[in-house]
């Protein structure tokens, strides 16, 4: 090859790497826009079991809550409580209140109970291995909420279906509405618990999700979930002062971190809807939904249907109870924003869908 031609290949593939770096951007801007419409859109039929074992009578199940101040595990909590009313079951409830040893605990009451089935709601199943090892030898079905990234059984764990929905699923949602929203150029701080399996899961997913579109995480800040209202306000003052402008948007696992990022924000001159843009990645708590509704220091919510969800938890064992396999229901997620707040249960601060999910499970149980 010729210097001539050499030279004339030299700037073919310039061009050529020039035109594709905006085609490969536009790409990505439109994948990342078809997520947030799919997600954001309204959730009307139900996609969910259709037949199993009618219900069983007269059963006492303890429910393990992580920590009732965390609005995810209290939206759960009171769909397990309606579900288990439609059933006729009884339900008793143990708060690990937010702490490792309030956790452990719970367990140990709960199995204390000697109940028919346990519920673990809101933490890692590993952490609280020996206590639920006793559950599993005693042969007490357990179901949970949120206790590993993977859905549905979990051996190891003992946990015969662990309800959630797809972790991965809500990670990528929430960076794309992030990208989306940043027009492609977002600097983001993320915000994780390494307490937590599931929370490192969807934290690095929401990281790589971020860097693969192109955006750049300016921070990645692994804090404890239950020590937010302590940690916040003085971390949210010093992130603004080593990032300044470079920090567009916030990711966080859980609204929670939000609760208490406002005063902060307000104390720096920064509006309600101003910068950064926080976003969360689960769960769809009532603060989540007022803030977003008020445009207030929040702009979206990746919301479960937590109610949908504490009906799962008793489907689930009651297919346990019956020998059973687990449903394979992996439930709806759905992108909250001031635009579209109002349907699928927006008005009562929650994302409820509107799907029947309800009466589909009576009639499974054939109750009324």
């Amino acid at each position: 090859m010729n210097m001539k031609t050499l030279l004339s290949a030299l700037l073919l593939g310039g061009a050529l790497m020039i035109v594709a770096a905006p085609a490969a951007r536009a790409d990505a801007m439109a994948d990342a826009k078809a997520t947030v419409d799919k997600y954001a859109s309204k959730v009307t039929k139900w996609d969910g079991p259709t037949s199993g074992p009618k219900i069983a009578k007269d059963k006492t199940i303890v429910v393990l809550a992580g920590d009732m101040k965390n609005g995810g595990i209290l939206g759960v909590v009171s769909g397990i409580e309606e579900a288990a009313k439609a059933a006729g079951w009884t339900v008793r409830t143990i708060d690990g209140a937010g702490s490792i040893s309030g956790r452990t605990a719970a367990v140990g009451q709960g199995i204390a109970l000697n109940p028919d089935g346990i519920v673990v709601a809101g933490f890692d199943a590993v952490e609280q291995q020996a206590g639920l090892e006793q559950a599993k030898n005693a042969k007490i079905p357990i179901v949970a909420w949120h206790t590993a990234p993977e859905v549905g059984p979990v051996p190891a764990a003992g946990v015969f279906a662990n309800v959630t929905t797809d972790p991965m699923q809500v990670a990528k949602a929430a960076a794309d509405w992030a990208y989306v929203d940043a027009k492609g150029k977002p600097g983001v701080v993320i915000f994780t618990d390494s307490t937590y399996a599931v929370a490192i899961a969807k934290a690095d997913a929401m990281k790589a999700e971020i860097q693969k579109l192109g955006g750049t995480v300016v921070e990645y800040v692994d804090t404890p979930i239950a020590e937010t209202s302590t940690r916040m306000p003085q971390l949210t003052t010093s992130l603004l002062q080593r990032h300044g402008d470079a920090w567009t948007h916030s990711l966080a696992i859980n609204d929670l971190y939000f609760d208490f990022m406002g005063p902060s924000l307000a104390a720096a001159g920064i509006a309600g809807d101003g910068k950064p843009v926080n976003v969360a990645a689960g769960d769809g708590s009532e603060s989540a939904y007022q803030r977003i509704r008020s445009g207030q220091y929040q702009a979206v919510t990746v919301a479960e249907p937590l109610k949908l969800q504490g009906w799962q938890l008793v489907d689930e064992l009651n297919r346990a109870f019956a020998g059973q396999p687990w449903s394979s229901y992996v439930s709806p997620l759905h992108i909250v924003t001031k635009a579209n707040i109002e349907f699928d249960g927006g008005p009562s601060n929650a994302f409820d869908p509107e799907n029947g999910y309800r009466d589909a499970y009576k009639t499974i149980w054939g109750v009324k």
